[in-house]
């Protein structure tokens, strides 16, 4: 079943991901979206908030399942980035408007957070399995709408284009976007997704940059996606690679 072909519609949701992980419990089918008009809780990475404020932007978590032949297999840490690449295509689409990754999880425009993308799930080799994808869309924001510890951080296509963006345009073309590059992703085009990915990040092959981890600071080179997704950096002339689950922030120059 395509991704959208079923879209479950809240009013309100303390997070669409923790509603979606109930509906992968209760057996919900493959391509089911959980859409809200707000939460209260909505959830980033790191166990950091997401803001959710009222009809002002795209909360959506999208649920996706697979047999033991035929899902992301090992690729499964790529989702992250098949989820951007679809986003950004959407926003492109939707309201004209050109925003960059910033690896694992964020979309950008300029140096501002355009949105968000949480995935959880469950991959083991040979085994059935699923994943939650939520995605999470800065669209009609004013700048009034956000709190003061985003109002230099955060940005909307509002803000950016001047004009307001409508949110269920929006909405299926991102699932159309999302079918798209998972469907890629399990054909295994690993190679493909990698190449797409790296062309829309933010920062280019050469950028120095500075990745805050668990262990300390990282500097370096930037030199590009890994095949597994994982950031590779030249420290000293030394190869060095970070990944996905050991980033707690990035900044570039």
């Amino acid at each position: 079943m395509a991704i959208g072909t079923i879209i479950l519609r809240f009013e309100s949701l303390p997070s669409t991901n923790d509603a979606a992980r109930e509906l992968v419990r209760a057996g919900a089918a493959h391509g089911t979206v959980v859409v809200a008009e707000e939460q209260s809780r909505g959830r980033g990475t790191k166990g950091r908030l997401w803001h959710s404020p009222r009809g002002r932007g795209l909360y959506a978590s999208f649920l996706l399942r697979w047999d033991a032949a035929g899902g992301p297999g090992e690729a499964f840490p790529l989702l992250p980035l098949a989820a951007g690449l679809a986003a950004a295509d959407a926003v492109l689409e939707a309201a004209g408007v050109e925003a960059r990754l910033r690896w694992p999880n964020d979309l950008v425009h300029g140096r501002r957070k355009l949105g968000g993308i949480l995935t959880e799930g469950v991959f083991q080799p040979g085994a059935p399995g699923h994943a939650v994808v939520g995605i999470g869309l800065n669209v009609n924001h004013e700048e009034s709408d956000f709190p003061a510890d985003l109002k230099t951080a955060a940005t909307s296509l509002r803000l950016i284009t001047g004009r307001a963006a409508d949110i269920e345009d929006l909405l299926v073309r991102l699932c159309r976007r999302l079918e798209s590059w998972y469907n890629s992703l399990i054909r295994g085009d690993r190679e493909g997704l990698i190449r797409a990915a790296e062309a829309r990040m933010a920062f280019s092959p050469g950028t120095g940059m500075r990745v805050a981890t668990a262990k300390g600071e990282i500097g370096g080179t930037y030199r590009g996606l890994g095949p597994d997704g994982r950031l590779r950096l030249e420290r000293a002339g030394l190869p060095e690679s970070v990944a996905f689950e050991e980033i707690l922030g990035l900044d570039w120059e």
